[in-house]
């Protein structure tokens, strides 16, 4: 099997790249990203393009299988969700008319916005002003009217040692803001079952959507206090000040606004169907996987 990843340089692309390249099943890897990519195999070829670019038609005859991960992170500026999905959505066009037979998108749990046990039945309806939600969600509805056998992944938060930047560093930071009661939930999953969930759907006639996600959840307070012996409870507007200087002082690519209100939100999935249809089984907690978030 020849499969062709999109994101290469990005976060989780780091975790799955290297578990591509090692099955037996895959002879060869095409992986393309704007930005170069920081890992070499004998199997990988790389290119430095982005998806608007006029080679990748012919950059995908041969293979199999697309893995379409997207190029930015979760605070990357954006256009409207419309115009912003357009490339990949002509990307899996052009994979299809290649004579791909495996269309694989990873997008986020965050389709849903705030519900409790959603199932994939579950409306879509991302946080107003959350870009990359709203980009996956008009994504995955063009892709489920043009291409209904595509598979379309939807992890919850992705930690592991890889995880996004940002991530990193707001797991790491030694204060959070004061939640309302009860506590919002979450859940996450470590790249290493999404990564094996991928392969899953590469090896099987896998369609339609898949939530992917520990069975435990936490809230923000479980997730920093497990990181640190001692975190401060701030007030919502204290916490929002705070942010915004550790984001001058990081550099983050972030709006901390945005994540204070994201974190006020509940967002619990039901995997029930990954684990029935793909045989998919998470190796790590929630515990885990974000003590593995170094």
């Amino acid at each position: 099997m020849r499969v062709f990843v999109t994101g290469a340089a990005g976060s989780f692309a780091r975790a799955l790249l290297p578990v591509l390249c090692e099955h037996p099943s895959i002879s060869a890897v095409t992986a393309i990203d704007a930005r170069p990519l920081h890992f070499t195999h004998a199997r990988l070829r790389a290119a430095a393009v982005d998806l608007a670019h006029p080679s990748i038609s012919a950059m995908l005859a041969g293979h199999d299988a697309l893995v379409y991960l997207p190029e930015c992170g979760p605070d990357a500026a954006q256009a409207g969700a419309p115009e912003a999905a357009r490339p990949a959505h002509r990307l899996f066009h052009a994979a299809h008319s290649a004579g791909a037979t495996r269309l694989i998108q990873v997008s986020t749990a965050a389709v849903y916005g705030s519900a409790v046990h959603a199932s994939e039945q579950a409306p879509l309806r991302p946080l107003p002003g959350f870009a990359y939600a709203e980009r996956q969600a008009h994504l995955e509805q063009l892709l489920a009217i043009d291409f209904p056998r595509c598979t379309r992944l939807r992890p919850h938060l992705i930690v592991g040692p890889h995880a996004h930047p940002v991530v990193k560093r707001f797991l790491r930071l030694p204060f959070y803001p004061r939640p309302p009661e009860p506590a919002p939930r979450f859940q996450c999953v470590h790249e290493a079952d999404l990564a094996a969930a991928v392969l899953l759907c590469l090896e099987n006639e896998a369609r339609g959507a898949y939530n992917l996600a520990t069975e435990d959840s936490f809230s923000l307070r479980d997730a920093l206090r497990a990181r640190r012996v001692l975190n401060l409870e701030l007030k919502p507007g204290t916490a929002l000040k705070a942010y915004q200087l550790a984001s001058r002082v990081f550099r983050l690519d972030t709006d901390p606004a945005a994540w204070i209100e994201r974190a006020s939100h509940t967002l619990l999935v039901n995997c029930r169907r990954a684990i029935v249809e793909l045989r998919w089984r998470r190796e790590y907690t929630a515990h885990e996987a974000l003590a593995a978030t170094t």
